[in-house]
């Protein structure tokens, strides 16, 4: 079992630009960058006022088919927020467990989150079972998502590695890393969401499979060139530099740069820029990537070309990690976390990483001996497009059989 080592990066380099860096925040004070207060999603312990209740709905019969009524048991809570709060429940009639997400509706409004999750199905995003409508005695109108539930996060399984002072396996890192991409390049590609808040919380994992799925698409969005976003969005530690900056007219790039971030955490062990404010999230990137050039500041946001910047150098990559730390890794990190959005590796590209050729071995196991969860069953929207000589790269020879529709 190969695990990586831990270099603390507020130790590594911070020495190195101390004097320049210590100036930082000062000489950003004229930027307008937005620092609202962030209600993050929280995992919490004991019962809230539904728990132990049980929701009855019913499920609309297809094809000239009954409905058919539900029962589920609401069990605990297991994350609430700004959005609302999510329950593991059961169902009665079949014992399955799942998790019901339960958030205030705005009657004059479509939710964008059950919009998006009723055209996604893939095998690394939570699947969305059903949903419905409930009042209350207020008559505020909830909706509720009834999702596959999966027992664990990302966040978890890291903190579970630190409070054993071990760092993650590097095959768990390359399964995470390869299907969060996988997930992204779903998404970008086949359906044109991005998910505007990719982090450690919003991915779960089968702690016995390793199968892993992307879930809260509650600031998902379709990106349309030409109409502007709101920048205040992603959590502070995984949001990209042009959103730090102002930028209404992203592109689904900030969501392989929140991508780099997860897979430079997963290597650390901790977030490689843990900002405590809007402006000292961009001084937590600049000690890394150095100062951003004219012309990278205009790829992220044209408004702030003519500002001046405290001339810090960049900080390699590879003293970031430990020195043991396999190169391939660190040169998929500095792929994704690019200061220009064009740069950046996209999603598809990174699958083809050589990081990730020891998943493409037939002989690849997990650490207990059992199989690898199924990372090669494309399905036919998600390979559209896609050059030959890519899909050779990308499909290994042992499981191009799952992919006969290529004719490969």
């Amino acid at each position: 079992m190969t695990s990586v080592g831990l270099l603390n990066p507020s130790s590594g380099y911070e020495a190195s630009t101390s004097g320049a860096t210590d100036r930082l925040p000062d000489e950003m004070n004229g930027m307008n960058i937005r620092d609202e207060k962030e209600v993050e999603a929280v995992v919490v312990n004991g019962n809230g006022m539904e728990v132990g209740h049980t929701i009855v709905t019913s499920v609309g019969g297809r094809n000239s088919q009954p409905r058919q009524t539900i029962s589920y048991m609401a069990e605990r809570i297991v994350g609430q927020g700004s959005f609302g709060v999510v329950f593991q429940a059961r169902c009665l009639e079949t014992s399955e467990r799942v998790a019901i997400k339960k958030v205030l509706q705005d009657a004059r409004y479509k939710n964008r989150e059950l919009q998006t999750m009723q055209v996604l199905d893939h095998p690394n995003v939570v699947c969305l079972k059903h949903y419905f409508c409930s009042t209350t005695e207020k008559e505020e109108i909830y909706l509720n998502l009834v999702l596959e539930y999966v027992p664990e996060t990302v966040h978890r399984v890291v903190k579970h590695y630190n409070k054993m002072n071990q760092r993650m396996p590097l095959i768990y890192v390359k399964l995470y890393m390869y299907q969060i991409c996988r997930a992204l390049a779903y998404m970008h590609n086949c359906v044109g969401v991005c998910h505007r808040d990719i982090k450690p919380q919003n991915i779960l994992v089968n702690p016995h499979t390793h199968q892993l799925k992307l879930c809260d698409f509650g600031s998902a969005k379709v990106l349309v060139r030409g109409e502007p976003n709101i920048s205040y969005i992603c959590s502070r530690y995984y949001r990209a530099p042009e959103l730090i900056f102002g930028a209404t007219e992203y592109t689904t790039a900030i969501d392989v740069w929140s991508a780099g971030c997860v897979l430079a955490e997963l290597l650390l062990g901790q977030p490689v820029f843990p900002g405590d404010s809007g402006v000292d999230q961009l001084v937590e990137i600049i000690k890394v990537l150095g100062t951003p050039t004219r012309d990278e500041i205009k790829r992220m946001n044209p408004n702030y070309t003519e500002f001046k910047f405290p001339q810090i150098k960049a900080h390699p990559w590879h003293k970031i990690f430990h020195k043991r730390m396999p190169s391939e890794a660190v040169d998929l990190v500095s792929r994704l976390l690019q200061y220009s959005p064009n740069l950046r590796c996209t999603a598809l590209e990174a699958l083809i990483h050589p990081f990730f050729d020891e998943l493409r071995d037939p002989n690849a196991r997990l650490p207990n001996g059992r199989s690898l969860p199924h990372l090669f069953n494309f399905k036919p929207n998600e390979l559209r497009g896609v050059p030959m000589d890519f899909l050779m790269k990308l499909i290994p020879q042992h499981a191009k059989k799952q992919c006969a529709f290529l004719g490969i």
